[in-house]
């Protein structure tokens, strides 16, 4: 096939830059939105190159440095998760193409789109259906792109790792929504794009996902945490002496975190309920930790505790050292 019939078309009519511009993560229930925009030189194909999709992982990693070698310039846009929540995701891929063209190091006379609408550019657009598997450039520009997004997907994974990104790349799977029914909606969730799965539960399991109080304020506390740059290690670890709530890294310290809410209104404080009892059941149960997972940490037990009114949380206070292992 005729990977620059697109291109030699375009130097026919007298365009001198061209560059192809594809995205990746449109479907995801999680994640930015990625674009890339790729200027190769005149005549070129970057040996191997192909729609991204038909491409192994391990194939898509060495072509990208290949286009990356190769090429005049290349550029990563993206679109945030709020901002496709927002705008929808259609618009919020055309921000994310728009973002990879602005930063394209030469500018271009026109821009090859794979697919059959045009983002809106400041120069000539052409939009190809399935531009990924006859353009030259807009190839390159799939495999840059998802390969952008595939590492970012990897690098959530690190701060979410309950939720196995790295294996499904936030793509709605059998896995993923697994763990959305144990963990629940993240910051890093598409709201809009799990409206369908909310409508599908039935009424009895909404409620316990969105109104079930000890997981709830525990997917609440994780993500303050993470907010405050402390790594999440691991959640709900259970032994025979009791549970862990969260385990969590920060710095020198792996923080052994117990979760209590109460209303704004409620007499006793929350950590007044994590009592020297409970205390001991931590402290056992995070002994067991330290023995099945050897670490220079230090250990440290933290209490977290929300202040909800009418199930909204007011305020969230994070204690540090709250009691001591002994």
């Amino acid at each position: 096939m005729d990977w620059l019939e697109y291109e030699n078309k375009a130097y026919e009519q007298g365009f001198n830059i061209v560059c192809g511009v594809d995205e990746a993560g449109r479907g995801p229930l999680a994640g930015d939105v990625y674009a890339a925009a790729v200027i190769l030189p005149k005549g070129h194909v970057v040996e191997g190159v192909n729609d991204s999709k038909k491409l192994s992982e391990k194939k898509r990693e060495a072509l990208f440095d290949k286009i990356v070698d190769e090429c005049i310039c290349y550029s990563v846009g993206t679109a945030s998760v709020e901002e496709i929540d927002e705008i929808n995701i259609l618009q919020a891929t055309f921000l994310a193409m728009k973002r990879a063209v602005d930063g394209l190091e030469v500018k271009p006379d026109i821009a090859l789109i794979d697919g059959n609408k045009k983002p809106g550019l400041d120069i000539t657009e052409w939009d190809i259906i399935k531009g990924d598997a006859t353009s030259a450039n807009i190839a390159a520009a799939s495999i840059i792109a998802k390969v952008s997004r595939d590492r970012y997907m990897r690098q959530i994974a690190e701060k979410y790792p309950e939720y196995q990104f790295e294996k499904h790349k936030g793509y709605g799977t059998k896995l993923h929504y697994e763990m959305l029914d144990k963990y629940g909606i993240s910051d890093v969730h598409r709201k809009t794009f799990l409206k369908k799965y909310m409508d599908k539960l039935s009424q009895r399991d909404a409620e316990l996902i969105v109104y079930n109080k000890g997981k709830l304020w525990e997917i609440e506390a994780a993500n303050y945490l993470r907010k405050h740059k402390y790594k999440l290690v691991d959640v709900n670890y259970t032994t025979r002496f009791g549970e862990i709530d969260l385990i969590v890294q920060n710095k020198k310290y792996l923080c052994f975190v117990e979760v209590k809410q109460r209303n704004i209104n409620s007499i006793a404080l929350p950590r007044e309920f994590v009592t020297y009892s409970k205390q001991q059941k931590i402290i056992a149960s995070a002994k067991m930790y330290l023995m099945q997972n050897k670490t220079d940490l230090q250990p440290r037990f933290d209490v977290i505790e929300i202040y909800t009114d009418n199930n909204k949380i007011k305020s969230i206070k994070h204690l540090e050292n709250a009691f001591q292992l002994v």
